[in-house]
């Protein structure tokens, strides 16, 4: 049960910070360039 609320607790922590505009911006830039790798040459 501990583990459970520590797990929601941190879930809501990352999701509260990927919120923010900021972030989001360093989110998507992150993707874009994880999507540029996987592309075959």
């Amino acid at each position: 049960m501990a583990k459970k609320i520590a797990a929601l607790g941190i879930a809501k922590k990352v999701y509260d910070e990927a919120r923010k505009p900021h972030n989001q911006a360093k989110i998507r830039s992150a993707v874009q360039k994880m999507q540029e790798r996987r592309r075959p040459r």
